[in-house]
């Protein structure tokens, strides 16, 4: 309601009582009721619009996502796809030790704009260029506070961002949504705020989620009752804790943080236990912008894929120069505990072994291999090797043939050893995984980022194991490859396709993912068996060869032995062929829970690759994107007729192909696909 039509309310309301035929009397009472008039509406003012309630619309560029932003007692918002309301009276507030922001708002001003721009990704997972392109609105609120909304064609942020001279010591974030409609929750609930991130979907009504039940990490999953869905995450998170979501028991979601640690003690060789924490969740400089809740909104599922809201809404890259992180595929180790076999010394973590990595590594053009727990004497020590181990040594070994040494860490011993990254560097290390942070207070968020800095400082790149999700420190600092925060194959017969359907539309979706794929070993979920000594990987082996390419890491793990790999040629050439960046993606076929097939470019050559949940599907492709008037030769890695039996079955196919082709993809349960097309 406008200003204007408040007045005019009011002047009926006042005017259209205690009629008099008396001139006098009238022209008292119109001076009384002017003031009267008067009175009310600095009232209606003081009390932060109860009274002049706005209500402000931003649209996407295209006019199918609208969000409505209602100012009353609190800064409310709803939001709509193609007229179709997707969340209700949805709220938000930045709760300060002294003051709430976003409780009785005054707004002062607003300020709308649109982004459209193309960025050069400096690390693309997805694509070289990224396209950022949105409508923006800024409400500056009296208090020294504002709130920033984009909406993009995809989906839609917000976040908090103040002007304070003193310090903001946070004593929570309310970011509330409500649901018109029962809808379907695709939540990931650990027991507590100490946890990897590595726990199973679980799959609830939302008119089910109590407010008793176990709260969910981000990212989370909303399906509508219509063909809508909803991700929801966070972006340009830093200086601040991560958000979980819990139930309201009232069709909705609240969000809620862990609390700032204060003191710790001793808890084993590669952590800390928190034995004091602060009532606040944050103490943060009071100039500074607060993360963005971020929610990508898809009428096709596809459009989960393909999104890189993460990115646009994050703070750019801060390093000059960039070129010297280079991405790749690197051997593992400790999936598989080094037991080779058919080879004439004894395995392990010792000299000969990583050698004979190293070979494999060259021989398929993998640019790195990892020493990975066992390399060093102890775990708090990152400076002295295992006896069995000459470092120096194997890193020149490696240089002589083009293979890099990637080495692990608790972080823990990181964080009393920060020197360490000089000395790595010195030494020619590539990179460092970092493990067992499992937690996401503020400490630990700053933590990464003063781990990513000190790297780059260094030309290290990094690997998070034990971690959170990507919420855009890997832009600001690209030197930042992967995160795992996954349930992945390290897990052995718990990592099951059918969860893992569910990766490309949620965990992956955010930003890269250490999966740890590749097994040769392959077998259906009911007869995985996997050990240290016979780590098996559950999904056909086309399924795990299109992992490769379906999944975005920008170190991406050939996880098994290598003995197995040199048993299966044809399979590990494919593998070891498969970029980790790439120019275009184009996702041809995506189901949430169901199947995805994915199509993706580097340079001339495309890749495609398809996998399954725990149905077997038939999925018909068309291959018009690729180039006109040209043949092209597709190799393609399908699943055997006994694949849903016997998991290792495959069948290698060539084939003449257009961009008049069409094809269908026969994937069994818990299959897949994985081909290669090159110009003739």
């Amino acid at each position: 309601m406008s200003e204007t039509k408040i007045i005019s309310t009011f002047e009926a309301f006042i005017f259209s009582s205690g009629r008099c035929k008396h001139n006098t009397y009238n022209n008292k009472t119109h001076v009384m009721k002017r003031k009267m008039m008067s009175l009310l509406l600095a009232l209606a003012v003081i009390s932060g619009n109860s009274v002049y309630a706005k209500v402000i619309d931003i649209m996407s560029p295209n006019g199918a996502i609208k969000v409505s932003v209602d100012i009353k007692d609190r800064i409310y918002y709803s939001v709509s796809y193609d007229n179709n309301q997707l969340l209700k009276d949805c709220y938000l507030n930045l709760q300060l030790q002294n003051e709430t922001l976003g409780d009785n708002p005054r707004l002062r001003s607003t300020k709308r704009g649109t982004i459209d721009e193309s960025v050069k990704r400096e690390i693309p997972f997805k694509n070289a260029i990224v396209k950022n392109h949105c409508n923006t609105l800024r409400m500056n609120f009296s208090g020294n506070y504002a709130v920033e909304f984009r909406v993009f064609d995809n989906g839609m942020a917000y976040r908090f961002v103040t002007d304070k001279k003193e310090d903001n010591i946070v004593m929570g974030e309310d970011f509330a949504i409500n649901f018109p409609a029962n809808y379907k929750a695709h939540l990931s609930q650990p027991d507590g705020f100490k946890t990897s991130y590595e726990y199973p979907y679980t799959h609830i009504d939302t008119e089910n989620y109590a407010a008793t039940d176990r709260m969910s990490y981000l990212p989370v999953l909303i399906e509508t009752d219509k063909a809508y869905k909803i991700l929801i995450s966070e972006a340009d998170l830093f200086d601040y804790p991560c958000m979980f979501l819990k139930g309201t028991g009232k069709n909705g979601m609240q969000s809620l943080f862990p609390k700032a640690p204060l003191a710790f003690g001793e808890d084993g060789d590669r952590s800390l236990k928190i034995t004091k924490e602060a009532d606040y969740i944050a103490k943060t400089t009071g100039k500074r912008s607060f993360p963005w809740r971020m929610m990508v909104i898809s009428k096709e599922d596809k459009e989960i894929i393909e999104n890189e809201m993460v990115y646009n809404l994050s703070t750019p890259c801060v390093l000059e120069d960039y070129s010297w992180i280079k991405p790749g595929q690197v051997s593992w180790e400790w999936w598989h505990d080094a037991r080779l076999y058919g080879v004439d010394f004894r395995s392990g973590y010792n000299m000969d072994s990583y050698k004979y990595y190293i070979d494999f590594a060259s021989r398929f053009g993998i640019p790195y291999i990892i020493m990975d727990e066992g390399w060093a004497k102890n775990t708090r020590d990152p400076f002295t090797p295992n006896s069995t181990i000459n470092l120096p040594e194997l890193i020149q070994y490696g240089k002589e043939r083009n293979v890099k040494i990637v080495l692990w860490l608790p972080w823990l011993t990181v964080e009393n050893h920060f020197d360490l990254f000089k000395t790595f560097a010195d030494w020619g290390i590539a990179g460092v995984k970092i493990d067992f942070m499992d937690r996401s207070d503020q400490w630990m968020v700053n933590y990464y980022e003063r781990v990513a800095q000190e790297a780059a400082k260094h030309k290290l790149f990094v690997d998070f194991h034990g971690a959170f999700k990507p919420a855009g420190l890997e832009r600001k600092y690209p030197n930042v490859l992967s995160y795992e925060g996954v349930l992945g194959m390290e897990q052995g017969g718990n990592c099951k396709p059918e969860n893992s359907i569910y990766l490309p539309f949620m965990r992956n979706a955010v930003g890269p993912m250490d999966f740890t794929p590749g097994s040769m070993i392959s077998a259906q979920p009911e007869d995985n068996r996997s050990t240290r000594a016979n780590a098996m990987g559950s999904g056909t082996r086309a399924f795990q060869m299109a992992l490769f390419i379906i999944f975005e890491s920008g170190l991406q793990m050939l996880a098994d032995n290598p003995v197995y790999y040199y048993r299966e040629l044809p399979c590990t050439e494919f593998i070891a062929s498969v970029p980790v960046t790439w120019d275009e993606t184009k996702v041809l076929y995506a189901k949430v829970g169901e199947a995805v097939v994915v199509a993706k470019r580097k340079g001339e050559q495309w890749f495609i690759g398809g996998i399954t949940g725990n149905q077997p599907q038939n999925i018909e492709i068309d291959l018009g994107f690729l180039p006109a008037g040209q043949s092209f030769t597709l190799t393609s890695f399908e699943d055997g007729i006994n694949a849903d039996r016997q998991a290792m079955d495959y069948k290698k196919k060539e084939s003449t192909v257009n961009n008049q082709t069409r094809m269908t993809l026969k994937m069994v349960r818990n299959g897949g696909w994985a081909g290669t097309i090159k110009m003739k």
